[in-house]
């Protein structure tokens, strides 16, 4: 089943196609939107009142605030330096490997198509431009964009 009993869904969540979205482990906040092919994992928490848009993925360790909005496409990620294997050639499994977490403050807005790094946050209402790859902290109020994304001068509101 696409949306796992682990999930918590809060009051008036609404999930296009519950099919078609990969629900595990996870915390979804009261009146949350969340589009269609859409996956988050476990350990993940998203707030009240947000609109996840459709293909987007949202891993372990990441924590979405209140009223944030995430575009299409969105990737986060939970790890710096990812391997599929051990020292050993093994497969890793989750023992071989940490959880780095990532913040999404109250207000953000992520624009489709963004990459956000592991072990960031974004600052509260901070905007976070289409196809921008967001490999440090974000300061709330603050516009950035690019590849990598950097501060856009005049373009925080």
């Amino acid at each position: 089943m696409p949306i796992a009993d682990s999930v918590k869904l809060g009051k008036g969540v609404q999930i296009f196609h519950p099919s078609l979205v990969n629900l595990y482990g996870c915390t979804v906040g009261d009146d949350t939107k969340v589009g269609t092919f859409v996956e988050i994992q476990k350990n993940a928490r998203i707030g009240a009142r947000c609109k996840i848009s459709s293909h987007t993925f949202i891993c372990e360790g990441v924590t979405i605030e209140d009223e944030v909005f995430i575009g299409h496409g969105v990737m986060f990620t939970n790890d710096l330096k990812p391997r599929a294997t051990a020292g050993d050639g093994k497969l890793q499994t989750e023992a071989d490997w940490q959880v780095i977490p990532t913040l999404v403050k109250k207000g953000a807005s992520i624009g489709s198509g963004a990459v956000i790094l592991c072990g960031i946050t974004i600052g509260e209402r901070a905007m976070v431009g289409a196809g921008a790859v967001v490999t440090r902290d974000v300061p709330a109020d603050t516009t950035v964009a690019g590849v990598p994304a950097r501060s856009r001068a005049g373009a925080a509101r």
